[in-house]
C-alpha cells in the first residue's frame, strides 16, 4: 500500500542563480523553501504612486513548488523495527505549485506621500500563471475580490500536479488594485528533482 505525502519543499539549489532569491524558511521543521519576487525579506515588496501622489500599491510574491511523493514498504533495518516501515519512492516524485500573495494599498492624508493610512476595503485582484518551457499555461490562479482589507497575505493552490525534470517552467504574476494600478513580475523556475532525489538516497525523508 502506497501512502502519499505533500511536503513543500523548493528546487535544487542551482535554481537559485536563475531566480530574484531563494528564500529559505525560518522553520526547518517545516523543511519549506520558494522563490520571492522581490527578492529580500518579508516586508520587502514592489510598489507604485498613483499620477497624482495620493494613493499607494505595494506586492510581494512568492512561488512555492511543493513536492509530492509516494512511500512504499521498506525491508526492516532490525528484528525491532517497525515491520510496517516505510520509505520515499523516487517514482513517484512530483510537484504541486502553490502561489502566495502579499500587498498593501496606502492612501494619502491631505499631503502627497507625506501621511498615509491602510484603511478600508479594496477591490484587488491576485493572478498568476506558471507557464511551460514552450509558453503554454501548466497552472494558472485567479483571486478576484471587492472587499479585500487594505493589507494581507494569502497562499492560492496551484491545483495541478507538474511532472520532474520536465524543463525552465517561468512563472508570471500580478496584483491589480483597481483604479491606481498593477504591481508584476516573473521568475524561472527548474523543475528538476535531482535535489530531492539525492535526499532519498542518503536517507533524508522530506517533510
Amino acid at each position: 500500500m502506497k501512502r502519499t505525502r505533500i511536503a513543500a519543499l523548493g528546487v535544487a539549489t542551482a535554481v537559485a542563480a536563475l531566480a530574484p532569491a531563494l528564500v529559505e524558511a525560518a522553520s526547518a521543521a517545516e523543511g519549506t523553501s520558494y522563490l520571492q519576487d522581490p527578492g529580500g525579506g518579508e516586508k520587502t515588496m514592489k510598489s507604485l504612486w498613483t499620477k497624482d501622489e495620493m494613493h499607494k500599491v505595494e506586492a510581494q510574491f512568492r512561488f512555492h513548488p511543493g513536492v509530492v511523493y509516494g512511500m512504499v514498504d521498506a525491508p526492516a533495518s532490525s528484528p525491532s523495527a517497525e515491520w510496517d516501515a516505510k520509505k520515499p519512492d523516487p517514482k513517484t516524485l512530483a510537484w504541486r505549485p502553490s502561489f502566495e500573495f502579499a500587498w498593501a494599498v496606502s492612501d494619502s492624508v491631505v499631503v502627497k506621500k507625506a501621511l498615509t493610512s491602510k484603511d478600508g476595503k479594496h477591490p484587488v485582484t491576485l493572478h498568476a500563471v506558471l507557464r511551460r518551457p514552450d509558453g503554454t499555461p501548466a497552472a494558472e490562479v485567479r483571486d478576484a475580490a471587492r472587499d479585500r482589507a487594505a493589507t494581507g497575505r494569502t497562499t492560492l493552490p496551484g491545483g495541478e500536479r507538474i511532472a520532474c525534470d520536465t524543463g525552465t517552467y517561468t512563472v508570471e504574476w500580478s496584483v491589480t488594485r483597481t483604479g491606481y494600478g498593477t504591481l508584476n513580475g516573473s521568475l524561472p523556475w527548474n523543475s528538476s528533482c535531482d535535489t530531492h532525489r539525492t535526499a532519498f538516497t542518503t536517507g533524508q525523508t522530506p517533510r
